[in-house]
């Protein structure tokens, strides 16, 4: 069996220190064009689908955390497929059901899908999955991975699919709860050129802004370096506010202050003025372990490529001390109660 976290964010991906109980909740607007690149300036993405690759009929979605949830919801509505879903939680798949999903053994969405796409917590659930599904998969079906996983895993599931010509995309998704909620999220994509015209449409039903980022793995490369920067810039900010506060400026003067100069920034803006100056870090957010988890992702990228991240390694250190101080559920800008103790 695979464990799914109820929660899974990117501040985000929620699993979101205030103990809040956070239902579920997402509002589908009415479909939307969003818009995305075109890298061969030849029609619309569905049209070149149809002339180069057979049409999808239905659709698997397995994985129904706080970000997979809303990402099905949307799916279901826009897309205008048949939509089957497995998570190990009935809640998720009861809440779905009005938009036509149906409940589905991996088995089933193995051999009855022609696109399966996975919202999982990390790449040991993934792994796990993917060989569940494996035996009863064919070729011409594609998966798209839209977990975050380390590059290398990805990579070599990506090859062991694609020698029995199964297509593979990895496609994690960033930006927070709220933008899945409203189906504006940011997805970085992985996979041949081919591949990316054919799942672009059934991506743009969740997100506003889908990239294709190179080959497989280049999706994860690009998302684990987005959330790298976004720890790092959250342990500077809480230097900024541990300072600050010592020197006489407290935190709901000298963010909002900040927020108007060249300080300015997502993290400031999201980070620092909803979770660090209120002090309120939930447990159905993007948590301590979940950080430390993408940024160990990273590491290991700099670790194969012989750098020396040294910022990315005191951040790491810092989200164990948060972890160890029992912050390890918790929204991951709690680590500005180990950086500024009061």
């Amino acid at each position: 069996m695979w464990p799914l976290r109820a929660g899974v964010l990117f501040a985000c991906r929620s699993s979101a220190g205030t103990a809040v109980h956070i239902e579920p909740r997402f509002d589908i607007p009415p479909p939307v064009a969003h818009k995305t690149p075109n890298p061969k300036g030849k029609g619309t993405a569905m049209s070149e689908q149809s002339a180069t690759n057979p049409p999808i009929a239905t659709i698997g979605f397995i994985g129904l955390g706080v970000m997979g949830e809303p990402m099905c919801g949307h799916l279901a509505r826009r897309a205008g497929l048949p939509v089957l879903a497995h998570d190990l939680r009935a809640e998720p798949l009861g809440r779905l059901e009005q938009y036509g999903v149906k409940p589905a053994a991996l088995a089933d969405i193995a051999s009855g899908c022609d696109l399966i796409l996975l919202s999982l917590p990390d790449g040991k659930a993934v792994d796990a999955v993917v060989s569940q599904l494996e035996p009863n998969l064919r070729a011409g079906q594609c998966v798209v991975d839209t977990s975050t996983s380390s590059v290398d895993l990805t990579r070599r599931i990506g090859a062991r699919l694609t020698a029995k010509g199964i297509l593979f995309a990895d496609a994690p998704v960033a930006r927070t709860r709220e933008a899945a909620a409203k189906g504006e999220l940011s997805i970085m994509v992985g996979a041949t050129a081919d591949t990316f015209a054919r799942i672009r449409p059934i991506l743009e039903t969740m997100g506003t802004d889908v990239t294709h980022c190179g080959p497989v793995g280049c999706g994860q490369v690009v998302k684990i370096l987005n959330n790298m920067l976004v720890f790092q810039h959250t342990a500077a900010l809480a230097e900024a506010i541990a300072l600050g506060r010592r020197n006489g400026v407290p935190a709901d003067v000298l963010l909002p202050t900040m927020a108007m100069g060249s300080g300015d920034s997502f993290v400031l803006r999201n980070h620092g003025m909803k979770a660090m100056l209120p002090g309120v870090f939930p447990e159905r957010a993007f948590s301590t372990r979940y950080a430390m988890k993408d940024l160990s992702y990273a590491l290991e990228m700099a670790d194969a490529a012989g750098l020396d991240v040294a910022a990315a390694r005191l951040t790491m250190q810092r989200l164990k001390r948060a972890d160890e101080a029992g912050y390890g559920d918790q929204y991951h800008p709690v680590v500005l109660k180990v950086i500024d103790p009061q």
